[in-house]
């Protein structure tokens, strides 16, 4: 059982432990570097010493310089974190010292690395100075002030870069005073940076830069030449564009840019633009250029960019056929506000006049977010850094350039850095409905507002019904059709566009289908028809079972002057609704041959052959004198009408006789078809 002492000294313990281990060790600071500072004539008598502390940050640590000869004792003096000063009355003349550091902390100390020097041997002079320069050769002259020390020049180190490096990759030694590059970039800004030592001593700090261009040369290579299209890769709407040509290829100022344009009608245009004043036709975006002709009917285009010296060789680009835009090639995008990185499979179709690989983003909103690269046949990615817009479109296209400088697009596809909410479709509204469906008509939201992929529409009518649609490249009227809707009734309907962040907001119309005119006709006439079975039925039963029904309501009396035929047959093109009353048992009438029938005493009419006028008609004397009188009447009104008529009526057997005018003069007076058909009356007799 632990006593009351045992449980105090425990307690202590506890206590100073849980410190110590939070501490830790100290670590030692590095071997200190120490140095005499000279001025244009002289050198300073205190030694300065710098060191890289490596402070322990869990506890405040505190530093010291210490420094002994081989005859003294320790001596000391405290100093900040990272240098100290010993000064001269402290430093025995031309006597080695032995330097170093010490860290301490409440729990402990620690030292560094001892270095021994002699104090004349760590004199370090200032940073030389440039006398002169020259560009062809490329090579830079420098001074020190060691012979104002009375010192000796030692030796120099040189580095020096292109103006866009951020290090220092050439560094050469030992030099004296001068220094030249060789096979320099030409027309290229080169930085030069010099440090040197006196006698034995230490080397001083760099020097100030100096910059030096390089003498310019005859440029080389190709302008690296593209088309820019306004809508798509495969429109017409496109322009000549190229970039600068870097400084390995420039090799000196570009004083313009000669472009040759060929149309399809085998004419040519030369432009000849100024890069130093350009026209308004060229314009200068960061580092493309754009020559504001379009390039409509036009076959191939040369560029080739000239200096003071010379001019590079042209470059080729065809144009291709217009036509629509067919992705035969999946691409797929990796896109951030930082950079974007288009990857796809390799172009099969091309693989024998592959030349290389092209491409592009452009941003929805013209004339801003455009650039292009060209990349090796067998290789399958692209990497564009850039700023690229939150909530803004990007194209990306994909483009196979032949060996004769042909470019087919493969693929599109659309790149969002960061998507959002969709913007309201511009207009909603119905072009045509009918009873039972109704077309309706958007314009789809803007793709400088759609703030992401429009993955699909929605339609929805009320809160009934509700339709996703997902307009294709082939479906480009932005239509939809509703049906299965109901007549004479009032419909709301809305639509809104939806991205994968979610649906934007509603845009809604109204409309009133119309009433269905087919049933409203269909009724009263199915009523009449239904009026009518029932009247016939009603007649027919009234009538006694008569063939024909109407016949009780229409009796029609026959007129003896005409045949039977010509009657029945002006019945049927003339009587309303004569095919009901056609007897069903009732044979077709015959057309029967005439017949010759002898009569006590014939009167004929002068002049006019009529119906024979006989006995039977008139019973005594009076009555034949009366007859000859009404004969004579009737032939001179029968005269009269023959003359007016073209053909005089067929008699038929079947009627009855009656008696006819005849005349001398028939053949004076009947027509053709009577004297050709008809018998005379002396042939009847």
């Amino acid at each position: 059982m632990a006593t009351p002492t045992t449980r105090c000294l425990l307690l202590v313990l506890l206590g100073i432990l849980p410190t110590c281990a939070a501490a830790g060790p100290l670590a030692p600071p590095s071997l200190p570097e120490c140095f005499r500072g000279c001025d244009e004539t002289e050198c300073l008598g205190d030694i300065k010493c710098i060191w890289d502390p490596k402070p322990d940050p869990k506890s405040s640590t505190t530093y010291s310089l210490h420094w002994e000869t081989a005859n003294s004792k320790d001596e000391h003096q405290n100093g900040n974190s990272s240098d100290g000063v010993i000064c001269r009355q402290n430093i025995p003349s031309h006597k080695e010292l032995r330097v170093w550091v010490q860290a301490r902390n409440e729990h402990s100390s620690v030292n560094s690395s001892n270095v021994v020097f002699r104090t004349e041997d760590i004199i370090k002079p200032l940073p030389p100075t440039f006398l002169s320069s020259c560009q062809d050769p490329l090579e830079i002259n420098w001074s020190t002030n060691c012979d104002k020390l009375q010192r000796s020049l030692g030796t120099c180190d040189v580095r020096y870069r292109t103006e866009d490096q951020q290090d220092w990759p050439m560094y050469d030694d030992g030099y004296i005073g001068i220094y030249e590059v060789s096979d320099p970039q030409p027309a290229t800004v080169y930085e030069f940076q010099v440090r040197c030592a006196c006698d034995s001593g230490l080397k001083s700090d760099w020097s100030d830069i100096c910059r030096i261009k390089s003498a310019e040369s005859t440029p080389v290579g190709e302008v690296d030449v593209w088309r820019e299209c306004s809508v798509s890769p495969s429109s017409v709407d496109c322009f000549l564009t190229w970039k600068n040509l870097s400084v390995s290829q420039a090799r000196g100022l570009i004083l313009g840019y000669e472009v040759t344009i060929s149309y399809n009608n085998g004419s040519k245009i030369l432009v000849n633009e100024s890069a130093v004043e350009p026209s308004n036709l060229l314009v200068h975006v960061g580092l493309i250029w754009r020559l504001a002709t379009t390039l409509k009917d036009v076959s191939f285009v040369t560029v080739s960019a000239y200096s003071a010296l010379g001019a590079t060789n042209a470059s080729y680009l065809v144009l291709p056929a217009p036509g629509n835009e067919v992705n035969v090639q999946t691409i797929h995008l990796d896109m951030t506000e930082e950079n974007l990185t288009v990857s796809w499979a390799s172009a099969s179709q091309f693989s024998d006049d592959l030349k290389q690989y092209v491409v592009q983003y452009k941003e929805c909103q013209p004339g801003q977010g455009f650039d292009w690269i060209k990349v090796d046949k067998n290789q399958t990615t692209a990497f564009f850094k850039g700023a690229f817009r939150k909530y803004t479109q990007y194209r990306v296209s994909l483009f196979a350039e032949l060996s004769n400088n042909e470019g087919h697009h493969l693929s599109t596809a659309i790149g969002y850095s960061v998507q959002g909410v969709p913007s309201r479709v511009l207009s909603f509204k119905v072009l045509d409905f009918a009873a039972t469906e109704a077309t309706l008509f958007w314009e789809p939201v803007p793709c400088s507002e759609q703030n992401g992929v429009v993955l699909y529409y929605q339609i929805g009518v009320g809160t009934q019904k509700v339709y996703n649609f997902t307009v294709t490249p082939q479906h480009k009227n932005n239509t939809w059709k509703l049906s299965d809707l109901n007549p004479g009734q009032d419909y709301e309907v809305w639509i809104r566009a939806v991205t994968a962040v979610g649906p934007g907001a509603n845009v809604t119309t109204r409309f009133k289908t119309v009433q269905d005119t087919h049933s409203e006709i269909l009724t009263p006439l199915l009523i009449i028809f239904m009026l009518a079975l029932f009247f016939i039925f009603f007649l027919s039963l009234f009538c006694g079972g008569k063939t024909c029904p109407l016949q009780c309501l229409y009796n029609k009396v026959p007129d003896p002057g005409n045949s039977r035929i010509f009657k029945h047959m002006k019945n049927q093109m003339n009587e309303p609704l004569a095919w009901i009353c056609v007897p069903f048992s009732e044979p077709l009438p015959k057309i029967s041959l005439l017949e010759v029938v002898e009569r006590k005493s014939i009167i004929f009419c002068p002049n006019e052959f009529t119906r024979p006028l006989t006995e039977d008609v008139f019973s005594n004397d009076n009555q034949i004198a009366q007859g000859e009188d009404v004969v004579a009447e009737e032939c001179d009104r029968t005269q009269h009408r023959r003359q007016r008529e073209e053909y005089s009526k067929m008699i038929d057997s079947d009627e009855e006789r009656a008696d006819s005018c005849s005349s001398s003069e028939e053949n004076q007076l009947t027509s053709g078809y009577e004297k050709h058909f008809m018998p005379t009356a002396f042939e009847i007799l």
